[in-house]
């Protein structure tokens, strides 16, 4: 018999046995052919190809915590103060703060979006590569948006600010297992002080600290990523969370493949799809951002089944090994 689990459970094994008669087994389809692809799209293939040939190597490497693999961030805005979300064993809970931005306190919101992933992202590889707590910015907002691989565009500035004051200013308990972590990622950081030349350098932190709890857990459950497919998939929150999913879960599956069903992965991804149709609804939105994370892991083994996903053991796109 088939294994059946929810999308929070483990699960390796060395070569794809055949799918039950009762359950057909076809590849991820693609989105609806256009005209012509787009630029993203583009990016995608020419991305997904540099992985294929290219094995990641120094600045290639990227990490971030085991649990946000599992149950990540908020994707879109959230009203109130407190996000939670669960996956399996794993549950995150995040909670809005307060940040002095230079006139005394100021509530922030909760993070969210691609931004604050790439950010963390990013912040957690420097820690982890360098065993340090304390990670350099840039001197200028241009500058970290350099270092994070995305353009200097005006609007960015304005997303930065906003989502860089949330994540520093938040409060993260992470859980896994009967173990839990609370506290702050970021411990120390100097607020953006709003102006219309966001290159000032007296406006840029230019530091920040990291938590002596969070760099801990970044050390022993730092899970690694190839910082290509982040990049290439920096235009959506949702397959960067399939991406980091995929990257932690299929190298772990042992014994046969493991079947999730679109009811247990709406509730990792987006419990907000709620109704008689919320897992229809999460399946148009999901296979897409899908799609576009097995473009750059090209090592993934998964295929469409009736009613999901049939996930099967797959070499991770970045070799563990010690930093």
């Amino acid at each position: 018999m088939k294994k059946t689990t929810t999308a929070g459970e483990n699960g390796t094994m060395p070569m794809f046995p055949p799918a039950p008669a009762s359950q057909a087994v076809v590849p991820v389809a693609a989105p609806k052919a256009k005209k012509g692809p787009t630029k993203r799209e583009a990016k995608l293939v020419d991305a997904g190809a540099l992985i294929a040939l290219e094995r990641p190597t120094g600045d290639d490497m990227a990490f971030t915590h085991a649990v946000l693999c599992q149950v990540g961030l908020p994707r879109s805005k959230v009203e109130g103060r407190e996000f939670l979300r669960q996956s399996g064993a794993a549950w995150v809970n995040v909670q809005a703060g307060v940040l002095d931005e230079g006139h005394g306190p100021v509530l922030q919101p909760l993070p969210y979006g691609a931004m604050p992933r790439l950010a963390l992202a990013w912040v957690s590889t420097y820690a982890k590569r360098h065993n340090t707590r304390e990670i350099p910015i840039g001197d200028t907002a241009a500058e970290f948006l350099r270092l994070m691989g995305m353009d200097d565009q005006g609007a960015r500035y304005v997303t930065l600010r906003k989502q860089m004051h949330a994540l520093a200013a938040c409060r993260l308990q992470l859980g896994y297992m009967g173990r839990t972590f609370n506290g702050q990622p970021v411990e120390q950081f100097d607020a953006w002080v709003a102006n219309k030349d966001a290159n000032q350098k007296a406006l840029w932190p230019g530091v920040m600290l990291l938590s002596e709890g969070y760099h801990r857990e970044l050390m022993e459950h730092g899970v690694p990523l190839d910082n290509r497919a982040l990049q290439a998939l920096k235009g959506s929150a949702l397959a960067l969370d399939v991406y980091t999913w995929l990257a932690h879960r299929l190298h772990r599956i042992e014994g046969r493949p493991v079947t999730l069903y679109w009811k247990s992965l709406r509730e990792q991804f987006a419990q907000e799809y709620q109704g008689l149709d919320a897992d229809k609804d999460f399946k148009k939105k999901f296979l897409p951002a899908l799609h576009a994370a097995l473009a750059v892991y090209p090592q993934a083994k998964v295929r469409s089944v009736t009613g999901g996903l049939l996930l099967m053991p797959s070499p991770p796109p970045v070799a563990y090994r010690r930093i």
